[in-house]
C-alpha cells in the first residue's frame, strides 16, 4: 500500500511518501532557490520520494525568519528560479509543493528590520522582543500577500500550495487562544480565530487553480492552546473553505522539543548553535557543556518518542473527508503499513529521516526496514547558523 501510485488532492504521486517541509538555508539574499537546493531536491525525486513539501517560503517582509537563508516569495524577481526547481522535481515525475508561511512574532524585530507583528502583543519565549499587534487592515494586507505568494507559485509551477498553520507561526497564533487574545472580529470564538484561515483558502481558491493544504499543530503545551477537540472544529471549518488536504503535526518552537522529540537535549548543538549559548567564551563552555550534560537526564522531555501524532490524525480523519498526511517521529515501515491499513493516516510525512538519509524512499522501496536517524536532534539546531544537515557524531 505504501508503495503504490495514487493521488492526493487530483495530484498523481508515485507513493505515499513525502518529504515534509523543512528549513534548508539554501535560499539566495531574494529568497530564491540556489542552485543547490534545486540539486538537493533533485536528489529527493531522483530516488522515488512520492513528494515533495518545500522549507517555508515568508509571504511578506515583515514574516522572514530569523534562521539564514530562508526562502521568500513576496517579489514577483524570484519566479523564474522557482520554475527552475519545479522543472528539475518534475523531471522524475514527482510534484512539488510550496509551504508560504509568515513568521508572525516567531521571529526578532531585528531580523525583519522593523517591529514584528502578531495577532496579539504575547510575549514569546525564545524571541522576547515586543511585537506589534496587527490593525484590521494589516491582517487584510497579510491575507493578500499569501494570495499573491500562491499566484507566483502557480507561475512557477508548483502543484499545491501549503499554508503553514502549525508550530507557532502566525497562523497558528491566530487560531490558538493562547496566541489569540483579541476581542474583535479575528479573535474570541473559534468562528473569528479561523477567520483569517478561511478567507486566505477562498482567495487562493478564487486568483489560482492550485489544491490548497494546511499544517495544523494538532495540539501544543501552552495553557489555552491548541488541542485536539478544537482542532477537529477548526479542521471541518478548513474543508468547508476548501482546503484541499490537512498535514497534522503538533507543538510550536516555545515548546522546546514537542515538535521535534528526543530522548535527551542535544546540549553540544545548543551551544555550538543557539544564542546566547553559542557566544559563550570557551573558557566558560568548558565548565558550562559538562554541566549541562550532567543534567540533561533529568530534563523531562515529551512522550512518545515516535508516532506521536497518529492518534490526533486518525481522529481528524474520522471527521474530516480531505486526505490526511501525518508527521512525527514515524520511522519504521511496518508503522508508517500499519497507519495506512488502519486509516489512521492517508500519507506518511518525514523531515528528520530525510535529512539523514537523502534516499530514504527508494531505501525503504528496495527493503530497508527503518530510517537510520536516531532523532538527536543537532539538525533542529544547526539550521540557526548554518545550512541544514545531519550531524549526528560530527559536532564536535
Amino acid at each position: 500500500m505504501l508503495f503504490n501510485q495514487t493521488s492526493l488532492s487530483g495530484i498523481k504521486v508515485k507513493n505515499r511518501i513525502i518529504r515534509s517541509a523543512t528549513h534548508d538555508g539554501l535560499a539566495d539574499e531574494k529568497g530564491a532557490p540556489t542552485d543547490k537546493l534545486i540539486t538537493k531536491y533533485k536528489y529527493f525525486a531522483k530516488n522515488d520520494v512520492g513528494c515533495i513539501i518545500t522549507g517555508y517560503a515568508a509571504v511578506s517582509r515583515n514574516g522572514v525568519s530569523p534562521y539564514p537563508r530562508m526562502m521568500k516569495i513576496y517579489e514577483d524577481s524570484v519566479i523564474n528560479k522557482y520554475k527552475e526547481l519545479t522543472e528539475a522535481v518534475h523531471s522524475h515525475s514527482v510534484p512539488i509543493v510550496l509551504q508560504i508561511a509568515h513568521c508572525g512574532r516567531q521571529t526578532s524585530s531585528k531580523a525583519i528590520g522593523t517591529q514584528k507583528v502578531a495577532p496579539s502583543n504575547v510575549l514569546h519565549a525564545f524571541y522576547p522582543d515586543k511585537a506589534k499587534e496587527l490593525t484590521e487592515n494589516e491582517i487584510y494586507t497579510i491575507i493578500d500577500d499569501f494570495v499573491a505568494a500562491s499566484v507566483r507559485a502557480e507561475k512557477a509551477g508548483f502543484d499545491a500550495v501549503q499554508l503553514h498553520g502549525g508550530h507557532g507561526y502566525l497562523l497558528h497564533d491566530f487560531l490558538s487562544p493562547y496566541g489569540n487574545r483579541r476581542k474583535d472580529r479575528w479573535g474570541g470564538s473559534l468562528e473569528n480565530r479561523c477567520r483569517i484561515v478561511e478567507l486566505i483558502i477562498k482567495g487562493i481558491k478564487e486568483k489560482t487553480n492550485l489544491p490548497v493544504w494546511f499544517k495544523l499543530s494538532a495540539e501544543d503545551n501552552r495553557k489555552g492552546g491548541m488541542n485536539i477537540q478544537s482542532s477537529v472544529e477548526i479542521c471541518k471549518r478548513l474543508e468547508n473553505a476548501g482546503c484541499d488536504a490537512i498535514e497534522v503535526s503538533c507543538g510550536t518552537v516555545q515548546d522546546g522539543m514537542n515538535t521535534m522529540r528526543s530522548k535527551l537535549m542535544p546540549m553540544d548543538a545548543v551551544f555550538k548553535y543557539r544564542e546566547p549559548c553559542a557566544s559563550f567564551p570557551k573558557l566558560l563552555n568548558k565548565i558550562a557543556i559538562p554541566a549541562a550534560n550532567l543534567i540533561n537526564p533529568l530534563i523531562k522531555q515529551p512522550q512518545p518518542l515516535e508516532n506521536f501524532n497518529v492518534d490526533n490524525a486518525e481522529i481528524i480523519k474520522k471527521n474530516v473527508s480531505v486526505p490526511i498526511i501525518v508527521v512525527g517521529g514515524i520511522h519504521r515501515i511496518s508503522d508508517m503499513e500499519n497507519i495506512l491499513i488502519n486509516g489512521k493516516a492517508d500519507f506518511i510525512s518525514m523531515c528528520r529521516p530525510f535529512i539523514c538519509e537523502p534516499d530514504l524512499a527508494k531505501k525503504l522501496k528496495n527493503g530497508q526496514s527503518d530510517a537510520k536517524c536516531i532523532m538527536c536532534n543537532y539538525c533542529g539546531l544547526v539550521i540557526e547558523k548554518e545550512p541544514t544537515k545531519c550531524l549526528y557524531g560530527k559536532i564536535r
